[in-house]
């Protein structure tokens, strides 16, 4: 059941600042909760006078701006339209979507205004103060019921009316007034294959009939679903992570070669894993979406891939199938367009594995997490569906026309992409200074950050501060087996790697000549097989996600070392360091020489005094003291007379991933000098 969460002291708070401010209070309500709305969906609106340019008082709506999240929403993104010319509007026939949008922004108070919602002449069509538009999970079932109309009537006799499925717009506002004036006493309407709507005189009012409607659909799905089906046991992180990054390999065959590998989300969670064995799966994967905004970010069919499908040249051949299909579909329809039309990327945004669960599929992590959450919610309404009375989405020639409609498709924006976006980084070391500056780094650029480091709170604040499209792994990289594991949890939280930053290391001291053989095997172990351990998983993953690409296309994958000028420039009472570290700098160019060939480049940062876990406040106040320096002094000794930090390390990592030509390079990060240079 979906709970209520409507709070009277927050409510008064919000009302206190005036319609508006309660409006937006409830709307945040509704878009908190994905059970009703998911990722920018559903809508909300308000009736009540504002002051134009001019001074004067006039009736307008305010109503969700497209683009816009109902669980963030602020006053600017539910712009004022004056309320009587849109009313006016509803004496015409048709309105085409070109003139809608220019009658829209043409009577916007504020015309730096985001444009309103292509669904605003709904709501200003509903004589009610306060409108709610929600995709709640029951009601998205109900909506795909090929005998909803009986149904409906039977949970709520006359109080909700059913609109027939109408694409979004003039034509489906003309259809919902009907409706509503045809029974004028309801309190809401049920659109087919598309969702709910409520209105009360005041905000309360419309949110408790969103969440009372919903519940009585919830009650009526619960006494008639089936017992859980009890999925196999759950699949190794180990034997998981190889079929995906093979997968994000097949998946990136559909893209151009010079393009970025698509990012992947697994759900694998008992249900999901479960309804991914049903044995109708393939037939469920044709049915269409739950409601029609969805397509945009899953298409209209999901790939299917049976256990025995799960192989490199089979999962190919599955998304050769699926373009196929999808370009047939496409020809088929253009001819809707009424014009001349582009194709999109034949990728579906939807995957089922069998055994395995549930993946999206998308352009960045966020994308494909927003394509995962749409693909959980479609598999429960799907399932449901079938259990009470079936699954009847929208013809495939309306699915063609929601997923090519230009207002639809403008949802997703038109920002240029990041230089890095869709590249999955792994930083070890990661919750440390230099690796923390080096996520941040990669992130701005647009990359799905994993950080490896010790488990524990100082971990978990870094993945928390990186945010939610990012991920990370505790372990202790020195222990057998342990970089592989690592890297295979990357691969299960994003489908792959394409940049690993093997940073992790501990500068570790000691005279050579009484050097204990345990601290130095230790210290081997952390600066140096650890950096191998790495590098050979990453280069596993690199073969496995683009052995089936079909051409050399976009680089397989990169390798970044963290090496030291101790490699080069050895300190006094630091072999410990040293030793492995040079070994590191001969493994970085042995790597580039076997590995070139595959397009995998290798280099390198040789950094120095760099405030970290490495040269810890106590290092530097011991070196200062014995230099007769002070701090800023010491931390400043290079040929720059400036002081060297972690971002600028993080920069430089950041150059190298984009130099696309350089491989078996070390780049110097020290300020000047030249002791430690390396020509």
């Amino acid at each position: 059941m979906i709970r209520n969460l409507w709070n009277d002291a927050d409510a008064r708070a919000a009302a206190g600042q005036g319609l508006l401010a309660e409006r937006l209070y409830s709307a945040r309500l509704i878009g908190s909760d994905p059970e009703l709305v998911l990722h920018g969906g559903g809508n909300c609106s308000l009736k009540t006078s504002a002051q134009d340019i001019f001074g004067e008082s006039v009736e307008v709506l305010h109503v969700k701006g497209s683009g816009h999240d109902l669980a963030t929403i602020d006053a600017a993104g539910m712009p004022a339209v004056r309320l009587a010319p849109m009313l006016g509007l509803k004496a015409l026939e048709t309105l085409e979507d070109d003139a809608l949008v220019k009658a829209q922004r043409l009577n916007l108070l504020d015309p730096w205004a985001p444009n309103p919602s292509v669904e605003m002449l709904l709501h200003a069509w509903m004589p009610h103060p306060f409108v709610d538009h929600t995709h709640a999970t029951p009601f998205l079932v109900l909506a795909n019921l090929p005998e909803v109309e009986a149904v409906l009537r039977e949970l709520f006799g006359g109080k909700i009316a059913l609109v027939p499925f109408v694409k979004p717009g003039f034509g489906l506002a003309k259809a919902a007034a009907a409706a509503f004036e045809a029974a004028p006493a309801c309190e809401g309407l049920l659109l087919k294959n598309h969702g709910h709507f409520t209105w009360g005189p005041d905000a309360k009012t419309s949110y408790d009939r969103v969440i009372g409607h919903a519940n009585t659909v919830a009650a009526w799905l619960k006494d008639r679903r089936p017992a859980k089906l009890i999925p196999a046991a759950a699949l190794p992180v180990a034997e998981v992570a190889p079929v995906l990054a093979s997968l994000r390999g097949a998946l990136a065959t559909a893209l151009p070669e010079s393009a970025a590998l698509p990012v992947l989300d697994l759900r694998a969670d008992d249900d999901t894993r479960a309804f991914c064995e049903r044995p109708d799966l393939e037939r469920l994967a044709t049915l269409g979406v739950a409601t029609p905004d969805h397509v945009i970010r899953t298409k209209g069919e999901v790939l299917v891939l049976r256990r025995e499908a799960q192989t490199p040249e089979r999962m190919r051949q599955a998304v050769a199938d699926w373009g196929a299909r999808y370009t047939a579909a496409f020809e088929a329809h253009k001819h809707r367009f009424g014009g001349p039309v582009t194709m999109l990327t034949p990728l579906p945004g939807l995957v089922w594995l069998e055994g395995i669960g549930a993946v999206g599929v998308g352009a960045d992590a966020k994308a494909a997490r927003i394509a995962a959450d749409i693909g959980d919610q479609s598999a429960r309404v799907k399932a449901d569906g079938v259990a009470v009375g079936g699954f009847a989405s929208i013809s495939p020639a309306d699915l063609f026309d929601m997923e090519y409609w230009p207002l639809e498709l403008a949802k997703l924006g038109t920002a240029k992409p990041k230089p890095l976006a869709g590249r999955v980084v792994l930083v070890t070391g990661g919750a440390g200074a230099i690796g923390m500056a080096t996520a941040e780094a990669f992130a701005a650029e647009g990359a799905a950050i994993f950080i490896v480091d010790r488990p524990g709170e100082v971990l978990d604040q870094a993945v928390a501060k990186l945010g939610r499209d990012h991920g990370g792994y505790g372990c202790d990289i020195t222990q057998t087996g342990a970089p592989a594991q690592a890297v295979a949890a990357c691969v299960a939280r994003f489908g792959g790697l394409d940049i690993l930053v093997s940073n992790a290391g501990a500068a570790i001291n000691g005279d050579i000549a009484t050097l204990d053989d345990a601290v130095l095997r230790g210290s081997f172990e952390l600066n140096f097989f650890s950096h191998l351990a790495f590098a050979q998983a990453a280069i596993a993953t690199y073969r496995a996600q683009t052995g089936t690409r079909g051409g050399r296309g976009a680089e397989p994958g990169q390798i970044l070392f963290n090496v030291s000028k101790q490699a080069v420039n050895p300190g006094k009472g630091f072999a410990a360091y040293g030793l492995p570290k040079a070994t590191l700098f001969f493994l970085l160019r042995q790597l580039t020489l076997e590995h070139g060939a595959e397009g995998i480049r290798v280099n390198g940062i040789n950094a120095d005094r760099i405030r970290s876990g490495l040269l810890t406040p106590e290092m530097i106040a011991a070196r200062s003291a014995a230099r007769g320096l002070d701090a800023g002094s010491y931390m400043a000794g290079n040929l720059l007379k400036a002081e060297v930090e972690a971002r600028h390390v993080a920069e430089a990592f950041v150059m190298l991933a984009k130099a696309e030509r350089t491989t078996g390079h070390v780049m110097t990060v020290d300020g000047g000098n030249i002791e430690a240079a390396l020509r």
